[in-house]
């Protein structure tokens, strides 16, 4: 127990989370509730509980998850999340009923920014977040009390962060929920976690669409959704360079030159795409190597690397690719949804995005000048692809508008993401609910947060490491540049073309929102060090 009596002024009558048990400590004190000796002795580790929590916990909240929503600290080793209810009225505690709650746990495999800024959400909320990460020191693994190092293939490492076995944490607790935040899963393994009764959101049939191009094409034109022109090159017939080479070309010859060519499984943030512009080019250059990498892993005589630069994520032999044709669009959209198992959906306004090499560097959100037929036509297309494919979580939908005056704006599907999404970043500081609170209630099948925006436009630019590591005091004179931006940092270590966080800016009355545009993008300039 932590000790009582230090919670200080608190409304009488309220919450008042007192400490944790640990494991060996667990059992009938934690169903009887405190008497004298247990009193007796929370005083006296009083001062050790202060030192690892920093402070005593005032208001309501749970244990388990660091210092937002009423804590002052994160829990730590092997003390189990609870919170004790009790009259709390200046500084002692009053006799009376005692109970403890357990708090909700929702397992999430993979370390990155967004499975961190799920922790910061879950520990306002309540929810014990178990997260599987990829290093200790990682983004994630920096912020959560409860994490263990693995790989998301492997099956012995899924298994411990879902059971809850051998790990710092709730210790042999099973989680209600497991989720991700990446779609670089192990299906197989996902499918038999569900089988065996484990709540998987979203469920692996689903993510599949987000892990397969060429099976997400397919979903959509089963569903009539709006998208570009596509043929999958490398099947049956089409084995050597020069017959794939012909299968672009005919292609192309229907739709038009440029075309996409893309990896159907591991790209990510620009890997795994290449336009194409020319027939030439595909007997030269890159779009040579990947006709050459697809008919060598075709033959069996992959080296191993994979095909379009998917890097660890996409290092999988690619044995066919999918080609699109090359919309024009004028501007690209990101339509942001959330759906629980029970069905309820909510959505955010229609974003605006602006891609640099193939990654999100900036959003407006909602997108300026977006014609109401427009917004109407994009959460169509999102509700569809998440009640047609049985999405649960937060979904981004992204789009392609080909936008001509005196006609009506055009759609196009482009990709989706069955996670918090880059896109959705600035409902941290520009909506009721954020992404990441949102997808944590959607996964555990609870109430869905309200959606609506809290400034009249929202600016998000990335933090993307630039040529040059950044000076130690970036932070401090970005901070003093512009006092009202909020600032979101990842934990990374710099690397030239990593994404290393974000900023976040909201336009008020009086402001243009270019302005406020260029405000964030100088903000990000001192971050990067270029400023």
């Amino acid at each position: 127990m932590l000790l009582p009596g230090r919670c200080g002024p608190a409304p009488r009558g309220g919450w008042c989370v007192l400490g944790a048990q640990s494991q060996d400590e667990e059992g009938q004190g934690a169903r009887r509730g405190p008497d004298r000796q247990d009193l007796e002795r929370a005083g006296q580790a009083g001062e050790r509980a202060m030192q690892r929590w920093g402070g005593c916990v005032r208001g309501e909240g749970l244990l388990g998850g660091g210092g937002r929503g009423g804590l002052c600290g994160g829990w730590r080793h092997s003390l189990k999340p609870t919170v004790l209810r009790h009259a709390c009225g200046e500084g002692r505690l009053r006799a009376g009923s005692l109970e403890v709650v357990s708090a909700p746990i929702v397992s999430v495999i993979g370390g990155g920014q967004l499975a961190r800024m799920m922790q910061e959400e879950a520990s306002a909320l309540g929810i014990h977040l178990r997260a599987l990460v990829e290093a200790a020191d990682g983004s994630t693994g920096q912020v959560a009390p409860d994490a263990l190092v693995g790989a998301a293939d492997d099956e012995a490492a899924v298994r411990a962060v879902v059971a809850g076995d051998g790990i710092q944490g709730p210790d042999g607790e099973p989680a209600a929920v497991v989720t991700f935040e990446h779609e670089h899963q192990d299906a197989s393994l996902l499918e038999r976690l569900q089988a065996e009764g484990v709540s998987v959101q979203p469920a692996p049939q689903a993510l599949e669409l987000a892990r397969d191009k060429l099976a997400m094409r397919r979903a959509m034109s089963q569903a009539g959704l709006p998208q570009p022109a596509w043929v999958e090159v490398g099947g049956p017939g089409q084995e050597t360079v020069e017959q794939m080479a012909d299968a672009v070309e005919a292609f192309a010859v229907e739709h038009g030159w440029p075309v996409v060519l893309k990896t159907p499984r591991g790209g990510y943030d620009g890997h795994g795409v290449l336009l194409v512009r020319s027939a030439e080019s595909l007997h030269e250059g890159e779009a040579a190597e990947w006709l050459v990498s697809v008919a060598r892993a075709r033959a069996g005589q992959g080296d191993g690397r994979g095909t379009g630069g998917g890097g660890s994520l996409g290092g999988a032999a690619v044995t066919s690719l999918l080609v699109e044709q090359a919309i024009p669009f004028t501007r690209e959209l990101a339509v942001l949804l959330a759906r629980r198992p029970s069905g309820q959906i909510a959505v955010w306004p229609v974003a605006q995005t602006v891609q640099d090499d193939g990654m999100c560097a900036e959003v407006l959100a909602p997108a300026p000048g977006l014609d109401s037929v427009a917004v109407e036509e994009a959460e169509l297309i999102g509700r569809t692809v998440a009640e047609r494919t049985g999405v649960t979580g937060v979904l981004a939908v992204e789009l392609f508008a080909v936008e001509t005056f005196g006609e009506p704006t055009r759609l196009y599907v482009n990709e989706l993401a069955m996670r918090p999404h880059n896109s959705g970043h600035w409902t941290q500081d520009g909506a009721v609910t954020s992404q990441f609170a949102q997808h944590l209630r959607a996964v555990l099948d609870l109430p869905l947060g309200a959606t609506d925006t809290t400034a009249p436009t929202t600016v998000m630019v990335n933090l993307i490491g630039g040529q040059h590591e950044p000076g130690a005091d970036a932070l401090a004179r970005a901070m003093a540049a512009q006092p009202e931006a909020r600032i979101h940092l990842y934990g990374k270590q710099w690397r030239s073309g990593r994404k290393l966080g974000h900023v976040n800016m909201t336009v008020g009355q009086g402001q243009e929102v270019a302005d406020v545009v260029e405000q964030a993008r100088e903000t990000v300039a001192i971050l990067r060090g270029d400023a």
